[in-house]
């Protein structure tokens, strides 16, 4: 059944991210970064994500940490963004992102730090497919996972037995999605930091000039 045109503003958003410590934020891009620098960009990439979920102005932004909230980054940054802290829960990435729609039990939108071509508009163009009556919402990446979900409930059958951090999890979900006749949308293609020329690509975007000029501020 479609949401109403009002519910929109009702859509909940979670951000998954992993606290910024030194040798274990970001490692697939210390060889280029060193420890202490991917572990300055992982706090801009959290930033960017929560000002963009904020922005958005759809319903509560919550931040869920790894590997829990008492990191002082968390405590900094749900200060600055007047949001709430929860630890993500225990398992694979499907069974934390489960976990987090079974807890809002309503709407809600998923992303994780990793992606900083996400915009507000873009987040309300996801939101809005879920008002209109899709099942879910998917921002693919084009390494073959994805940066965003979204569903009206939540949808135990699409995160479960998914290769995760493989090119395999969008296109093993899609099969998930049609075995359970489910409808969804994929407003767009993202792409997402993980790798060297990510951040190359990253730099060339200007998508984060605070982290390529200014020192971390924790």
């Amino acid at each position: 059944m479609a949401m109403s045109p009002e519910s929109i503003d009702d859509i909940a958003i979670a951000v998954f991210a992993r606290a910024p410590i030194a040798g274990e934020a970001k490692t697939r891009l210390m060889p280029l970064l060193g420890a202490e620098g991917a572990a300055s960009l992982q706090r801009a990439l959290v930033r960017r994500a929560l000002g963009t979920a904020t922005a958005a102005r759809l319903g509560e932004v919550t931040l869920w940490c790894a590997p829990d909230a008492t990191h002082p980054f968390f405590a900094a940054c749900g200060k600055e963004y007047g949001i709430k802290l929860r630890d993500q829960p225990a398992g694979d990435l499907g069974e934390r992102m489960l976990g987090a729609f079974e807890v809002r039990r309503g709407p809600l939108i998923l992303i994780g730090s990793d992606c900083p071509m996400l915009t507000a508009t873009l987040l309300r163009q996801c939101a809005r497919a879920l008002r209109e009556g899709k099942d879910a919402v998917f921002l693919p990446a084009e390494d073959g996972g994805y940066a965003l979900v979204g569903a009206p409930r939540p949808l135990a059958p699409i995160f479960a037995g998914i290769s995760w951090g493989t090119r395999e999890v969008m296109a093993q979900t899609r099969a998930r999605l049609r075995a359970s006749a489910l409808s969804w949308s994929e407003p767009a293609i993202v792409w997402d930091v993980d790798r060297p020329e990510d951040v190359a690509r990253l730099i060339a975007g200007g998508l984060l000039s605070e982290w390529q000029v200014t020192p971390a501020r924790l």
